[in-house]
């Protein structure tokens, strides 16, 4: 890939999150339109989009945004008001960008023409669509509230690989050229000698002096999309009386010492090294003041006497002598920058890099399980020592990388506030999203593959579940839906509930549909809960009517599928008339789980320790007290089990004593005979083959110490089996 491809792919990544922030912020404004933090975000990250964009030649994309960027603009200095109708067609660019960046060639711009046009209309009058970036109206609203010119000192230093991500500062300081009246010096004294220079380095950096009667808002923003990777120092100068030559001098020094070229001590040194002669003879009366300063005015410049002693180089003092010029008559007054928190330094990573980063931290885990074992083979104690330290070095190790796979549920959250937004909308209702639980996390890829079945319990609340107004108004609920995300720890799983406050489930009227389609049979006897996972069959469906949004009883299995693959689990707890709640039971990481490795035979099997609740024996006299049936008395409470010797049709002699594994799901206890239990596990999961990708039962492998291929077990898909071969038999 070429540089200019690795920049453009570069800028995307970027334009994607900000597309994201603008399109959350944008729903908060919605709730919050006096927000003035909410406006600045929404601007920067417009305006951060339209800039990088200028630099890598997605010139559709910068000419659209600039427009919309003016609009909130306007919003930013108060002109434009925050209103439903600019809430919606900023959306609709923000769909608009999205449309440039995934395919410009499906761009349709005659919608962007309209989008454009609306927003332009709902600018102020004395505002022309050809001249609002200077109109007076625009302008005056930047101003300091005053009609004075101010005078800033900017300093700018680029980073020095800034040339190699397509940005040419020269852009952004010429654009300063536009605000008012500027000088500006570059400075070259880091400019390293000829054989140490790297041409794609930026070694300049830029002193400018600008007087502008727009604010300090209207500098940064010319820098707003690399503030981050720059140094960027920018001071008031205020207006003040008329400087005779000995203030100039002061000037002079005063610009010298706060920017460092020289200290006080050297000026003091150079000027006055005591008290200053005519100080004492205007003390003693010998002099006036005005002799004073008319014997001065023939003194040697200070900034020649500096650059003759070699203190400081005349690139500096050129721009001291600028700052000078330019702010004739005035005193320096420093303002005092808001500095932001102390934040943790990030770089952005690529998910393909991450995920290298993981697979060899799962091969260490596995050859640190090797040496743990190969130690305790030869009962060597300096091995054994080293081992251990191995053993612990690698779980930090693993702990760590794990971590860095974590991400905030809140990610996925912020998305669905459009959803239910644009939903709502079309469906004619009213319904208010709220989330609790966003700073839980979870591995990144289970949230990728989490959106979609997302979405599809969300529609169906919404469609389905949430009333229309006047059925809510009617019956006595308000007439604004609720509808919460929530998402919480429960040991090594995440729960995330969807709940609404609409119709509920109608179990009477899911069995009937069960009857007909012959899922069940009339006289079938199910529980409650049996009855609400009818709806996750394929093809089921209960609405009487098709709408674009579901109904066609294509949603609820590709959910269930989803959480499947994700070894998750669904619940559905529901009462008519007050509301549903769907909890989606998901590990918090596919990489490397702690296991339980059993034995049958002469094969190895794991299951997840996280459902594992106890294990006891199974004896040739527990067996003959039930009467063949696959039942254990564990303490006064009946248990089924699972032998998986026959599951997975396993040959060899059965042990006298076997062991039972007794796991917890979906709120009842399952056990799994095997015939040893070898112990905890740490286990990084490998998936099978395209081969033995449809095998029911199994979830993928790991391998252990010796080398040896143990299959990690399925638990949920194997309960189901066996449950549907009693049905069966």
């Amino acid at each position: 890939m070429s540089n200019s491809e690795q920049h453009k792919a570069a800028y995307k990544e970027e334009a994607y999150e900000l597309l994201a922030e603008l399109e959350t912020s944008l729903l908060e404004l919605e709730e919050n339109s006096g927000d003035a933090e909410l406006i600045g975000r929404i601007f920067r990250a417009l305006h951060t989009i339209k800039g990088s964009g200028s630099m890598f030649g997605f010139d559709d994309i910068v000419e659209f945004t600039h427009e919309v960027e003016t609009s909130f603009d306007m919003v930013r200095n108060g002109l434009l008001p925050v209103t439903k109708e600019l809430i919606d067609l900023t959306l609709s660019s923000r769909d608009y960008i999205k449309i440039l960046l995934d395919k410009p060639e499906a761009a349709d711009k005659q919608k962007a023409g309209e989008i454009i046009n609306s927003l332009k209309k709902l600018s102020p009058k004395t505002i022309m669509p050809d001249e609002e970036k200077n109109s007076p109206a625009t302008l005056s609203a930047k101003r300091n509230g005053s009609e004075k010119n101010v005078t800033y000192r900017i300093r700018v230093r680029p980073p020095l690989d800034i040339f190699t991500r397509g940005i040419n500062p020269t852009l952004l300081i010429n654009e300063l050229h536009g605000l008012g009246e500027c000088s500006i010096v570059a400075q070259t004294d880091t400019i390293p000698h000829i054989v140490d220079i790297d041409p794609e380095s930026c070694y300049t950096y830029w002193d400018i002096i600008l007087t502008t009667d727009l604010g300090i808002n209207a500098i940064k923003d010319v820098f707003i999309f690399i503030e981050d990777d720059c140094e960027l120092d920018i001071y008031i100068i205020d207006d003040g009386r008329r400087a005779d030559e000995e203030s100039a001098q002061s000037m002079l020094k005063n610009i010298f010492t706060r920017r460092g070229y020289v200290t006080r001590e050297d000026l003091e040194r150079i000027s006055a090294p005591h008290k200053r002669i005519g100080e004492i003879l205007v003390e003693r009366g010998d002099l006036t003041e005005e002799d004073i300063k008319k014997a001065l005015r023939n003194q040697k410049p200070i900034g020649e006497m500096l650059v003759k002693a070699g203190m400081v180089d005349a690139g500096k003092v050129e721009s001291a002598l600028a700052e000078q010029q330019h702010i004739k008559e005035i005193k320096l007054k420093e303002q005092q920058k808001e500095q932001p928190a102390d934040s943790a330094s990030s770089i952005r990573v690529a998910s393909d890099k991450l995920d290298s980063l993981v697979n060899l931290v799962g091969e260490m885990v596995t050859v640190q399980a090797r040496l743990s074992q190969a130690s305790a083979y030869r009962s060597d104690p300096e091995l054994l020592s080293i081992s251990e330290e191995v053993e612990r070095l690698t779980a930090e190790l693993r702990d760590q990388t794990m971590s860095i796979r974590m991400l905030p549920i809140g990610t996925t959250f912020s998305k669905f506030k459009r959803l239910v937004r644009d939903l709502s909308k079309e469906l004619g209702k009213e319904i208010e999203l709220t989330t609790e639980g966003a700073e839980t996390e979870l591995d990144k890829t289970v949230i990728e593959k989490l959106n979609d079945p997302m979405v599809h319990l969300i529609r169906n609340c919404i469609d389905h579940g949430i009333e229309t107004p006047d059925i809510r108004s009617r019956i006595g609920k308000p007439v604004q839906g609720m509808l919460h995300l929530s998402a919480r720890h429960s040991g090594a799983y995440v729960l995330i509930e969807i709940m609404d406050d609409g119709a509920g489930l109608d179990a009477d009227a899911i069995r009937a549909k069960a009857v007909e389609k012959g899922m069940i049979t009339p006289d079938a006897e199910l529980t409650e809960k049996e009855i609400y996972s009818l709806i996750l069959a394929p093809g089921f469906s209960t609405a009487k009517t098709i709408t674009n949004v579901s109904g066609r009883g294509v949603g609820m299995d590709v959910v269930k599928r989803a959480i499947d693959n994700l070894r998750g689990s669904i619940g559905i707890t529901s009462q008519k008339g007050v509301g549903t709640t769907i909890t989606l039971k998901l590990p918090l990481t596919l990489a490397i789980i702690e296991g339980l490795l059993v034995k049958i035979s002469e094969e190895y099997f794991v299951l997840p320790l996280s459902v594992v609740e106890e294990c006891v024996e199974l004896t040739r006299q527990d067996i003959a007290n039930a009467h063949g049936r696959h039942l254990a008395n564990v303490r006064g409470q009946i248990v089924p089990y699972i032998r998986l010797r026959e599951q997975f049709t396993i040959n060899g002699k059965q042990p006298e004593i076997e062991q039972i594994v007794i796991v917890g799901i979906e709120g009842r206890r399952v056990g799994f005979v095997v015939d040893n239990v070898v112990g905890e596990h740490q286990t990084v999961i490998k998936t099978l083959g395209r081969v033995y990708k449809d095998i029911e039962g199994i979830s993928g492998a790991t391998i252990l110490g010796d080398g040896t291929v143990a299959l990690i077990l399925d638990i949920q898909k194997l309960v189901q089996t066996a449950e549907h071969e009693e049905v069966r038999g």
